[in-house]
């Protein structure tokens, strides 16, 4: 096949024409979404689209935006388990399809320029784009898709090891064409996505550069910027690449606007918020209730030079938590989580600590329609009535709220002391202590982040009067990210983010072959045959409807086993941004995508000479 220069959008070519023969030769009637694929149902862009809905196809290119991280990095691998690697693998390393934002999950052909998939989803085959180039004019080809795929499968990331191995083989039908086909009869209806998601590697350049180690020394990679400066573990600078090959493809088209976008990095919160009302970087997402409502009274805000918006979305909430490591005693005991979760006072929290800003979540999923619901019924309560004899009875007769709740904290801790009682916990000496083993309940949340101090110990405090002995200490990046890889911990305050479309990594979140190995986040050690179960199922299913009921199921399984305590979360996102900027009049189903945006102004000299320069300590 032979690039065709100057293509016009939607029209289709001989190039594409050619490709789809060669599909249909090679996939059978069968393949289907050759530009494209959805995990449920079909692609909302058509084939020959020319943009995506939530970029400006016209919107002008250059300018500077910079970012601020809290934390810091010692790595530019961000496959492997060692190291922190640093931000913006997004902007250099591609994969073969391109995830859009305005869909709960559907991929179009990036470096593979399409696909074919048969119904069953045991196999997917992609056809590589001929012009599809590394940064050093090489090509990608099919033997960097599969050296990429045996190095990512034996040497990444435990989830990524964990997708890869469920690829029983690979072929290779043609110059430009791979096929990877499934173990155990493509079970899984969402491996074909994730394979299309895989990063692609240079072979050539790792023959020479080790794979499996830490390094500060800039990546081969294909994507549309190049790491341009590095000051280790301060900032790290993007420059994008004016011959990136994929610039005008549908997939792109409107994006990637900034000539150069720049992470700088804070140890300090209170540091990095002066840093923005000085305009040493331009956008910040706030999470601090605190600063949301005090910390932004300074000129430029008064003025009108920084924006302050409150913008929705449609992500679900993910579950923001303290979580219990079920590998330690106590908290194997379920009776024991329930009861400890009583001592969280949200009504206390939200109105003293947190502005009253927040939402308290009651589903893993809240904030989308894949949150559980009242009662299970219909086919959800079918999915679980093969568990009914494993399972807590709540899960079929109550609807889920988080333990404690009831605006009266001596309420509350009545019923953890009852809870505990007919666990086999009783008060000697002030000591909550076990009745056979004599043990004391004591205990350490451990924290990377300061401003989660304040709940943490609020939530220490309640558990005093119950006589457990808990503290709170707070550590930094690199020892925190060790510990939790490996699980060297009692309490921890954690996030799991989730998608519209959960599917595969659920089970390196909850599923029992991950809660005994290292690096995965299934950091309450959850063993439930139930979980392993439902979560297989929801990537077995075909319709969206069908789906919705297995996550349904899933979520209640997981609340009502009380392996975390919930907090709280916001149904929108705050933003706060130096009014330098344009952006699309449409926000997609996942909120703002700063890839979109643009800087209205060009930089000026003594902007561009601020981004080379380094960060003052």
């Amino acid at each position: 096949m032979t690039a065709v220069p100057h293509a016009r959008p939607g029209r289709p070519t001989l190039r594409s024409v050619a490709a789809a023969c060669l599909l249909a030769l090679l996939a059978g009637p069968a393949a289907a979404h050759d530009h494209g694929i959805a995990m449920h149902g079909v692609p909302k862009y058509e084939a020959g689209f020319e943009r995506l809905d939530y970029v400006d196809p016209d919107a002008p290119k250059g300018g500077t935006i910079r970012h601020a991280v809290r934390g810091t990095f010692n790595s530019l691998n961000p496959f492997i388990i060692k190291g922190v690697p640093a931000r913006g693998r997004h902007l250099t390393f591609e994969s073969l399809m391109k995830r859009t934002r305005d869909e709960p999950f559907s991929l179009y052909g990036l470096i593979a320029e399409s696909m074919a998939v048969p119904e069953d989803r045991s196999s997917v085959l992609f056809v590589l784009r001929p012009e599809a180039r590394f940064h050093d004019g090489s090509a990608i080809t099919v033997d960097d898709v599969e050296y990429s795929w045996r190095t990512l499968r034996d040497f990444g990331r435990p989830n990524l090891q964990l997708y890869y191995r469920q690829v029983e083989r690979i072929e290779r039908p043609g110059p430009h064409s791979v096929r990877f086909v499934f173990a155990a009869g493509g079970r899984d209806r969402e491996l074909p996505l994730i394979m299309g998601l895989m990063p692609i590697l240079s072979k050539s350049y790792y023959a020479t550069v080790p794979f499996d180690e830490t390094s500060l020394t800039p990546p081969l990679a294909s994507g549309p910027y190049r790491i341009h400066r590095v000051d280790p573990g301060r900032s790290i600078t993007y420059r994008r690449d004016p011959e990136y090959w994929g610039r005008h493809l549908p997939v792109n088209r409107g994006q990637y606007n900034f000539d150069r976008v720049r992470y700088d990095y804070y140890r300090d919160g209170n540091v990095m918020m002066e840093a923005f009302a000085a305009g040493e970087y331009d956008i910040r997402f706030e999470s601090s209730e605190k600063r949301w409502a005090t910390a932004y009274e300074f000129p430029a805000v008064t003025d009108g030079r920084v924006k302050l918006e409150q913008l929705p979305h449609g992500r679900p909430s993910g579950m923001f938590a303290f979580v219990f490591n079920t590998r330690r005693p106590p908290f194997a005991d379920r009776a024991v989580r329930r009861a400890l979760a009583h001592a969280f006072d949200f009504d206390w929290v939200n109105d003293t600590l947190l502005y009253g800003a927040y939402a308290r979540t009651r589903s893993i999923f809240a904030n989308s329609p894949l949150a559980a619901r009242d009662l299970p019924h219909g086919d959800e309560l079918a999915l679980l009535e093969p568990f009914r004899g494993s399972l807590p009875r709540e899960v079929f007769d109550e609807a889920y709220r988080p333990p404690g709740g009831s605006g009266d904290i001596r309420t509350d801790l009545r019923a953890a002391r009852d809870i505990l009682t007919a666990a086999g916990w009783t008060v000697r000496d002030g000591t909550l202590t076990h009745t056979d083993s004599g043990e004391p309940m004591a205990f350490e949340i451990l924290l990377v982040d300061s401003r989660n101090e304040k709940i943490a110990l609020a939530f220490a405090r309640n558990l005093a009067r119950l006589g457990a002995d808990v503290g709170v200490r707070t550590v930094d990046t690199p020892q925190y990210q060790y510990r939790l890889s490996t699980f060297d911990f009692d309490v921890i305050m954690y996030r799991w983010g989730v998608s519209l479309s959960p599917g595969n990594e659920q089970a390196y979140y909850w599923g029992s072959a991950a809660a005994s190995q290292d690096g995965t986040r299934n950091y309450a050690g959850v063993r439930v045959p139930a979980v392993d179960a439902l979560i297989e199922r929801m990537t077995l299913e075909h319709e969206r409807d069908a789906f919705i009921h297995a996550v349904r199921a899933l979520d209640r399984v997981l609340l009502w086993g009380h392996w975390f305590v919930p907090l709280y979360h916001l149904n929108e996102d705050r933003v706060a941004y130096w009014d330098k900027f344009g952006r699309p009049e449409v926000t997609p189903l996942y909120g703002i995508v700063t890839e979109s945006w643009w800087e209205r102004d060009r930089g000026t000299t003594s902007d561009a000479a601020r981004t080379e320069s380094p960060r003052p300590p």
